[in-house]
């Protein structure tokens, strides 16, 4: 026995024992062991009282049913004629306690996952809003009704397991007999039961008037989220009656504990057919009838003061209350100076998309299997004095990439990542690849950017554990046929310091090694949970994280940091829309950026109004820093996150609509434009990009996605999140004219297939063994106006390296396709707009020519070049490259023709 109650203590408390040796020192490391003892304390405390109150509930109750002398014992007969007869009221007896212990450490357990919700009641911040309904305080329903629906189903569930438990038992002593219809209950007993049956009663009714009344503010009966008609005026109604005829059953069964004979059955059966027949006259068909008589043949007049509730509702919780509406004609046609005097958001276009940026970057810049680009993300920074957007990619260790996969390789040598890959979104090689700013091992750059310490110990593939400062030397890159290696200097992870502690560890990675290996001392250190968003959510566990972290440069320091933005959540907003996960309020509360190197985790509040987040700074004291105290090399870097811009706007398209009437009818819904092609991603067309918004002095860094109306084709309206300065954070919707069709991107793509020189070239690259991929379709508002562009990529058959060979713009009705997007503005709208061409070997990349003869001589200089370039094709025998430079030498001809003096305007 003691052997087993010794097993049974080490499987029980040795992992979470270990756990707790093993992530203390780790949550330490990174500052946030308030948030790791907060939740231990929290989950102890509340397990503890749940579970002594549920053990001392019905321990209490058992031995109230074995009190006294039992009239009939408890014999279990063995089968068989004349076989022993076996008296187990003793055993009954002594089963009492543990089997209260073992619920009652069931129910402990269960309660403590619930430690958050408790800490968020008892420090509750206000909303500053009441419900119209009820008039409380929203932190009512976000706060507190789900610590009371929980305590409520505690007490309904022990006094549940409690009843049916001392029923067991008064029937085994023979106090509650069963006579055919007749049940005959002792009189202690029959009190006991009485009061048990009376509490059931009684936490009913409180559930009713605590929890289903407020939980009628979600109710989805109505043509909307929340309390409709029939819920206020019917409903409602209903469950205060369900309410009282539940009070009524407790009174009615107390009564029967009390009177003689079989009246506690029969009172019982009075009881719980009160209540149900209450609850399914009053609460289900009195207001089915309200909705269908009343309501149905007059719903939008019934239900607009409910659809008005919905709208504000919804608009707060998803913060499009505040969003700035403005008029956009979309009919104006654009001319060269119109170009001209939007140069930055020209400078900008992302001409590279991601998946194919991706798949470049794999090829040109992993250097090694090892290497792996997991992502491209969108950034801008001030490069050589101009504000440029750029795409740049971390290159991270894949330990699974490893050729030879030991100890000492996955945990002790290959230990980080190495640098970043970065480039500007507009630029283009005479080969049609991207640009790259900085590039290689170690990271070079070539311009005034510079990474200073480019190794990457934290990062989206860093899901193992390694130990930094060892016996064995770090890699770091390689150079030529040699391998430069290093030893960390950082800060972060926990150090060994002691054998208990590498034991700690051993156990905690389940690792014999780490406790043998020779290689690990007391001065090494343990890097272990380095996946940012693991390490982001153990650090702030009541937070939920978006989908996209992004590396930055700190522009001060060089360190390479991540950025993840976090959100505050609830469903229990009453009224608003909910998603299909049930949440139906989010804010962007918090910032928090990990140093690539060290690992530090360091929380910035971005949202001070938030009561959630208020709620949590009370919890958690000290754990968010100011905004403003976020390092200035990367504060400029902050974006508006991309998880929140889209489902607001998704929510944007219908809850513009502020007019009940009109949003009843969804008159003006709008929706994300969706291409044949693609019709699963409607995100196709949100993205970042660097424009001048019209009335505004300078071009800024935004997150923009355009809207067509419900079912149709042509563009409403567009909606735009700020990224820059005193701007971050606002939401600017620029609507378009009803009356006027302003082309969509639908019309768009149709023009560019319908174009037949377009068509051609798409044709003969197919049939040369190339893979067209077209990219995609960019929606950029200028002035008054609209531009489309797309670029097109060219992968050689069997290659994996696509090339940027074509940018097609469209403006209104018109559609061109040329090598670069400078050379498609100058034939869309003349020779005084942007002209550019592909930058050669030694040209700098966006050189703009002044004179028409300069212009006339570069075209000379590229027919020659592709024609070079063709012959040497023809001699190599690649038809595909041969016809390709052929078509581009046509196009320069054509161009050059149209350049001579005699030619010109």
């Amino acid at each position: 026995m003691v052997a087993l109650l010794v097993l049974a203590a080490l499987v029980f408390c040795v992992p979470p024992l270990v756990r707790l040796l093993a992530e203390w020192p780790w949550y330490a490391a990174i500052g946030f062991q308030r948030v790791f003892a907060t939740q231990i304390v929290a989950s102890l405390l509340l397990g503890s009282v749940a579970g002594g109150f549920a053990f001392a509930f019905l321990y209490a109750n058992l031995r109230f049913a074995q009190r006294g002398v039992v009239p009939n014992p408890v014999v279990v007969r063995m089968s068989g004629e004349g076989a022993a007869q076996l008296d187990v009221t003793g055993l009954v007896r002594r089963l009492a306690l543990p089997a209260a212990l073992g619920l009652a450490l069931l129910i402990g357990l269960a309660a403590s996952s619930g430690w958050l919700g408790v800490l968020e009641f008892l420090y509750r911040t206000p909303f500053g809003v009441r419900d119209s309904v009820y008039g409380r305080d929203l932190s009512y329903y976000v706060f507190t009704l789900p610590v009371l629906t929980g305590v409520l189903a505690l007490l309904t569930g022990l006094g549940t397991v409690s009843l049916i438990a001392t029923s067991a038992l008064y029937a085994m002593r023979g106090d509650v007999i069963v006579r055919g219809k007749t049940l005959t209950v002792e009189p202690s007993a029959r009190r006991h039961l009485g009061l048990l049956l009376a509490l059931l009663f009684l936490l009913t009714a409180l559930r009713v008037v605590l929890v289903r009344l407020p939980g009628l503010l979600y109710s989805t009966t109505g043509p909307l989220f929340g309390a409709s008609f029939a819920d206020l005026h019917a409903t409602r109604i209903g469950l205060w009656l369900a309410a009282v005829a539940a009070l009524g059953g407790a009174g009615l069964v107390l009564w029967g504990g009390w009177a003689p004979g079989a009246a506690l059955g029969r009172a019982t059966l009075r009881a719980v057919a009160l209540y149900f027949g209450v609850s399914v006259l009053a609460v289900f068909a009195y207001p089915a009838l309200v909705q269908r008589l009343v309501v149905a043949p007059n719903e939008l007049s019934k239900e607009t003061p409910q659809i008005a509730r919905h709208i504000a509702a919804t608009r707060r919780a998803w913060g499009l209350d505040s969003v700035t509406t403005r008029d956009f004609s979309g009919e104006a046609t654009l001319t060269a100076r119109d170009i001209r005097a939007n140069g930055p958001t020209i400078d900008n276009v992302r001409l590279w998309d991601r998946d194919p940026l991706l798949q470049t970057f794999g090829q040109l810049q992993e250097i090694r299997t090892y290497y792996d680009f997991v992502s491209v993300d969108d950034d801008r920074y001030m490069i050589d004095g101009s504000y440029r957007q750029v795409l740049l990619s971390p290159r991270e260790l894949n330990s699974g990439s490893l050729p030879t996969r030991t100890f000492i390789n996955e945990r002790l040598t290959f230990t980080h990542g190495m640098g970043l890959t970065l480039g500007p979104v507009n630029e283009v090689t005479e080969e049609g690849l991207p640009v790259l700013f900085v590039k290689d091992l170690p990271p070079a750059s070539s311009v005034s950017l510079r990474v200073t310490r480019p190794e990457i110990y934290y990062g989206e593939l860093t899901d193992s554990w390694v130990f930094a400062r060892t016996g064995q030397p770090e890699f770091d890159y390689p150079s030529g046929d040699e391998n430069i290696f290093t030893k960390y200097a950082g800060t972060g992870g926990v150090q060994v310091r002691s054998l208990f502690r590498r034991l700690v560890l051993a156990a905690y990675f389940r690792s014999l090694k780490v406790l043998l290996s020779s290689d690990i001392t007391n001065e090494s250190r343990a890097l272990y949970f380095r996946n940012i968003r693991q390490r982001a959510r153990k650090a702030l566990p009541f937070l939920v994280f978006d989908a996209d972290p992004y590396m930055v440069i700190d522009e001060r320091e060089g360190r390479l940091r991540w950025i993840l933005d976090a959100y505050t959540i609830t469903r229990g907003y009453p009224y608003s829309q909910p998603l299909s996960n049930g949440v139906n309020y989010m804010r962007n509360s918090v910032k928090v950026v990990i140093d690539a190197y060290d690992g530090t985790v360091t929380a910035y509040l971005a949202d001070p109004g938030d009561p959630l987040i208020h709620t949590y700074a009370r919890i958690f004291p000290g754990i968010f820093q100011p905004l403003d105290s976020v390092p200035p090399g990367v504060r400029p870097h902050l974006r508006y996150p991309e998880d929140l811009f889209r489902v607001q706007s998704d929510l944007y398209g219908t809850y513009h609509m502020a007019e009940p009437d009109i949003f009843y009818h969804r008159e003006d819904q709008w929706q994300k434009p969706v291409l044949p092609q693609a019709p699963e991603r409607p995100e196709l067309f949100q993205r970042h990009m660097i424009m001048r918004l019209r009335g505004e002095a300078r071009a800024e860094f935004i997150l923009m996605v355009p809207f067509t109306p419900r079912g149709k084709d042509n563009l409403a309206s567009w909606m735009v999140a700020r990224n820059d300065g005193a701007n971050y954070g606002r939401l600017v919707v620029y609507r378009f004219p009803k009356q006027s069709l302003v082309f969509g991107p639908t019309q768009i793509v149709n023009r560019i297939n319908q174009d037949t020189e377009i068509a051609r070239q798409l044709a003969l690259w197919d049939q040369g063994g190339s893979t067209v991929i077209r990219g995609n379709l960019l929606v950029i508002p200028i002035e008054e106006s609209l531009i489309y562009v797309m670029p097109l990529y060219l992968r050689a058959q069997g290659g994996r390296i696509p090339e940027l060979k074509r940018v097609i713009v469209a403006h209104q009705n018109r559609v061109v396709m040329e090598p670069t997007l400078d050379e498609g503005l100058a034939r869309l709208f003349g020779e005084g707009g942007r002209v550019t061409t592909e930058p050669g070997p030694t040209a700098e990349p966006g050189t703009t020519p002044r004179t028409a003869d300069r212009h006339v001589a570069e075209l000379a200089r590229q027919a020659n070049d592709l024609y070079q370039r063709a012959l040497a094709a023809q001699r190599a025998g690649d038809w595909a490259q041969y016809g390709e430079l052929v078509s581009r030498l046509g196009e320069v001809l054509r161009q050059l023709q149209a350049a001579a003096p005699e030619n010109r305007p």
